[in-house]
């Protein structure tokens, strides 16, 4: 598509045969102003948060480090990072697609977005395969699961989420529309820059999707495989809790996954298959325009719930946060109790020097 100012440009298709017609993609500007920051300004509370707080469990407890914690610290960092750029994004969804930020800022926000996006599937992905690795191959693949190793590859995740963002920093991401108004980040931008973007999305779409999520499926049916026959032989290894601990946790990745991330990917995958075959329609285009904001919300949701994946996943994780929420209540529940009786204490002596004072005026 050629987009210009507001519009884009809409090519002849079957069901718009008129060429050199323009279409506003931003229709729905009104309603994503007050629910897309709305939104955001939970997510950055929740999110950042539960990552915090996980966080901070974490450095209490860095001595006892195992191969889950190291992959769900590294998601827990990379949510943490995100969390930081929304306050910018929620400016620019409130002020209507309007970005007064400028080029740079811009391109720091769009590749924390994707760092977060490729970093979450990809740790969440080492996180279901180590639980298979744990349940089904428990005395096998021990040297890959060993901190020492995990480390390596947790670099190595880095290093190839970095390769396939950092290049957005060369490109122009922001775009004049009309009246002064700038978005940063959007579908037309990339569509306006890059004429084989569909191709390009549908290869990313299946490596940063269908692939993992075809990985953690396979991994999940195994472990129940694995716990079924476990259980039939001996039901008394139900109670040790260790067996349930691996299906919480992938359980709770597969729900990431089918929640968060699939709309967003399923979306994209459907109008780029479009697209290839013919020019889609302005009501297309709008509805594709207002569903890709909605399924990037979502998308970005992942955040909120990463921290429960850390909560299941994570030996002693549980017991050490409601330790840490106990101390602070206790911590406020013991200034409270203090602070009362010196301020009844207070009162009573005020009380007595008024009444001294009255008496001796009277005298």
């Amino acid at each position: 598509l050629d987009c210009k100012m507001n519009s884009a440009t809409l090519c002849t298709s079957p069901t718009n045969t008129t060429p050199n017609t323009t279409c506003d993609l931003y229709a729905h500007r009104d309603i994503a102003s007050i629910l897309i920051p709305l939104h955001y300004s939970i997510v950055f509370l929740v999110g950042l948060f539960g990552n915090s707080l996980a966080f901070v469990v974490i450095l209490q407890n860095r001595q006892k480090v195992n191969s889950c914690t190291m992959y769900s610290t590294n998601l827990v960092i990379s949510d943490i990072i995100f969390t930081t750029a929304l306050p910018l994004r929620i400016v620019y969804y409130a002020l209507k697609f309007h970005w007064p930020f400028g080029e740079a800022l811009c391109r720091i926000t769009a590749l924390v977005f994707y760092i977060n996006t490729y970093a979450g599937v990809n740790f969440m992905t080492c996180l279901s395969i180590d639980r298979y690795f744990a349940v089904v191959h428990p005395f096998q693949y021990t040297k890959i699961r060993k901190p020492k190793n995990v480390k390596y590859i947790c670099c190595f995740i880095w290093f190839i989420v970095f390769c396939q963002t950092l290049p957005l920093l060369a490109s122009s991401l922001s775009q004049e529309i009309e009246n002064g108004v700038i978005t940063c980040m959007e579908y037309p931008t990339f569509e306006e820059t890059n004429p084989h973007l569909p191709q390009l999305l549908l290869g990313a779409c299946f490596i940063g999707y269908v692939i993992p999520i075809g990985i953690i499926f396979i991994c999940y049916s195994q472990v129940s495989l694995k716990l079924y026959q476990i259980a039939k032989r001996n039901p008394l290894t139900e109670k040790s809790g260790r067996n349930q601990k691996a299906i919480n946790v992938i359980i709770l990745v597969i729900i990431v996954f089918v929640v968060c991330f699939t709309p967003y990917h399923v979306n994209i995958m459907q109008h780029m298959i479009k697209k290839l075959q013919y020019c889609p329609s302005c009501t297309q285009q709008q509805a594709f325009q207002a569903s890709l904001h909605a399924t990037v919300c979502l998308m970005n949701f992942n955040c909120c719930i990463d921290p429960f994946i850390y909560f299941f996943a994570c030996k002693g994780y549980k017991r050490k946060v409601m330790k840490l929420l106990r101390r602070q209540v206790s911590i406020s529940l013991s200034s409270a109790v203090k602070t009362g009786p010196d301020e009844s204490l207070h009162d009573m002596l005020e009380t007595k020097q008024v009444t001294s004072n009255q008496s001796t005026t009277t005298n």
